[in-house]
């Protein structure tokens, strides 16, 4: 079962449990629901190795404490909120030279063809921000996306939350944490783990 409309705590967190997606994209359907996105999901679902394996993992913006997103920004289109919600560019302002798409670690920023604008996962923030759960953690059947306490996700999850990740050089701290078996240290991600190697037995490093 979904956990409930209300998020009733202001102390919630977002959390991103790769090993419970099943790959229904309830997640995908109810973003696009979402007053703010006209129909468009901000959300999609990644396959690891679609001639292998049916897995999958939910894709959504990490929101990070210095995004790198509005640090490429040349038109100073992409603002962070008090609380940490890293929003889509404004539309007087974006100018749709992708530079966010770029600079992205976790590849998330899009530019939208249609209007030449950068759109992605703001936390349903017309949501968050007025005490509701996100749309994609309100259906996600398998709890995948759970947006809570993070005392009560690590009380009923062997997985551990982490938000801080290493690309090369380069520490990022993020607003939504990713659920993974080693918390002790910051995850270290490169663009290999994300590619398939079945003749080296690899897994990605969260799963």
């Amino acid at each position: 079962m979904p956990f409930p409309e209300s998020s009733g705590d202001p102390e919630n967190d977002f959390f991103v449990d790769p090993q419970r997606c099943i790959g229904c994209q309830a997640c995908v359907a109810a973003c696009a629901e979402c007053s703010t996105h006209k129909g468009v999901p901000m959300i999609h679902l990644d396959f690891f190795d679609r001639a292998q394996s049916v897995k999958t993992a939910p894709v959504v913006c990490m929101h990070c404490d210095l995004p790198s997103c509005a640090a490429a920004c040349p038109a100073d289109a992409i603002k962070r909120t008090e609380d940490g919600v890293v929003q889509s560019s404004l539309s007087p302002r974006c100018i749709g030279c992708s530079n966010c798409e770029v600079a992205c670690p976790f590849g998330v920023p899009k530019i939208m063809q249609e209007s030449a604008q950068m759109m992605k996962c703001d936390m349903c923030y017309d949501r968050t921000s007025a005490g509701l759960k996100p749309m994609c953690a309100t259906v996600c059947p398998s709890q995948a996306l759970y947006f809570g306490p993070r005392t009560e996700i690590e009380k009923n999850r062997q997985n551990k939350p982490v938000n801080t990740f290493q690309f090369g050089r380069q520490m990022v701290t993020t607003k939504v944490y990713l659920m993974t078996a080693d918390a002790d240290a910051p995850l270290d991600l490169d663009v290999v783990d994300f590619i398939s190697q079945p003749e080296l037995g690899e897994e990605a490093p969260w799963a």
